[in-house]
């Protein structure tokens, strides 16, 4: 009879430690928490557009081809990030990024020409923001839960409208004092201090510490480290690009972007200016949506779980579409209750399609879902990063933003249409590691 030396057991995990409160649950608040100290960017140049055309005298379509370069960034960024996570770990990956952004954002303070906004905001920030985009949830969501996914991925989605909670009211009041460049500083500090937490709590795999993932019953080994990266991206995406629902999903989620990051958080600060309300009351109405987008966010991930996907994408696509159609006629110098309505209805539906986005994606790739959803975010900021140029180049043009509400208006009519014919039937793509 042979028998079973203490080594042999400890290498065969058959029966997994269950602990009272999963190992994921940790590792899920260790990367909300560094989700949210990467938010501290995407609260800033919203409030600088007034600012840097003031004091510096750039024009908004250049401050806005800034904000472009670093959302088209942020979002071709994340699938080579999503795979780098598969080679070197999240870890590694998360912590380098945050750095990228801190340096970024800390030369922001010495620009004095508008290539150096575009070398710090667009380069810099726009490399490290695309590693902590959102293909890091989706990453972290399918190796350490089977249950769940799309609460987790809810929560995780909510963490930079938390982000944005938190700092708007306090960079809206440094911009009001006069002086931009503390402000930037601010960012480059909030991204410094998450590091520590995501080197010492932050974990690549349940394997790693002897779990199976959460609602697992059985124990998953870790996979050995992913030869090139980049190719296994690139050829991901060569694959799925040979699938209708790709094209469906990455069409809707260009148009979320370009209603989302590029027009509201880019262009209603200084929208609002246009009509009489203080900076601080226009900052403060955007940090309301970030408290709204957290609950919002998180209900859809619950809705997520239990409703069809594409139901719900086409609901949310229809709601934000009918609002963008009023705000022109609810900008006033003071803040009413219909805009308070608009607000809070906004909040509610601004990521609240990232998780039914997600599930799709698991639906139709499989294990490859996250490095598709990385390229499906590509085309998030892509259409982000359009309406941010286009949007400062019309009321440069124009003399107001109201073409580019009813326009965006219009093209979220679209997605709830294209939303309602990707196909429910999985489609097998023969990805190549």
């Amino acid at each position: 009879m042979t028998q079973t030396t203490p080594a042999t057991a400890a290498t065969s995990p058959t029966r997994p430690r269950r602990p009272r409160i999963h190992r994921a649950w940790f590792v899920a608040a260790v990367a909300f928490v560094t989700i949210l100290g990467a938010a501290a960017f995407r609260s800033l140049p919203g409030l600088l557009i007034d600012p840097l055309n003031e004091q510096l005298g750039w024009s908004r379509g250049t401050i806005g081809a800034a904000v472009s370069i670093n959302l088209a960034l942020y979002g071709l960024t994340a699938p080579f990030a999503a795979a780098l996570m598969d080679r070197f770990g999240i870890r590694r990956v998360v912590a380098a990024a945050l750095t990228l952004i801190a340096v970024g954002s800390g030369l922001t303070y010495w620009v004095t020409a508008a290539w150096q906004l575009l070398l710090c905001w667009g380069l810099l920030v726009g490399l490290g923001t695309g590693s902590m985009a959102l293909a890091f949830a989706a990453t972290v969501t399918n190796r350490w839960f089977t249950e769940r996914r799309g609460l987790v991925t809810g929560i995780l989605t909510a963490a930079s409208a938390s982000g944005q909670l938190i700092f708007l009211p306090v960079l809206a009041l440094m911009v009001d004092a006069g002086n931009w460049r503390p402000a930037a500083v601010t960012v480059a500090l909030a991204a410094l201090t998450v590091v520590p937490f995501v080197w010492l709590l932050l974990r690549d795999h349940p394997a790693d510490v002897g779990l199976a993932p959460y609602g697992s019953q059985e124990f998953v080994p870790k996979p050995p480290p992913a030869q090139g990266a980049a190719r296994r991206a690139v050829t991901v995406l060569f694959s799925a690009a040979r699938t209708g629902p790709f094209w469906l999903l990455a069409g809707t989620f260009a148009i979320c972007g370009a209603s989302t990051n590029g027009l509201i958080q880019t262009h209603f600060v200084p929208a609002a200016h246009d009509h009489g309300m203080p900076v601080t009351a226009a900052a403060s109405l955007l940090a309301v949506i970030g408290v709204f987008d957290v609950v919002g966010t998180i209900f859809s991930g619950w809705l997520t779980d239990r409703f069809e996907p594409r139901r719900l994408l086409a609901v949310y696509y229809a709601l934000r579409g009918i609002s963008l159609l009023f705000l022109p006629m609810l900008l006033a110098p003071s803040v009413h209750p219909p805009m308070l309505f608009f607000i809070v209805f906004y909040g509610l539906d601004w990521v609240a399609t990232v998780p039914p986005t997600v599930a799709l994606c698991r639906e139709q790739y499989g294990e490859d879902s996250a490095i598709v959803f990385g390229w499906v975010l590509a085309s998030h900021q892509v259409g982000a990063a359009l309406v941010a140029f286009v949007g400062g180049v019309a009321r440069d043009v124009f003399g107001t933003y109201d073409m580019v509400w009813y326009a965006s208006g219009a093209l979220c009519a679209a997605a709830a249409l294209m939303a309602l014919v990707i196909r429910r039937k999985p489609v097998a793509v023969g990805m190549a590691a």
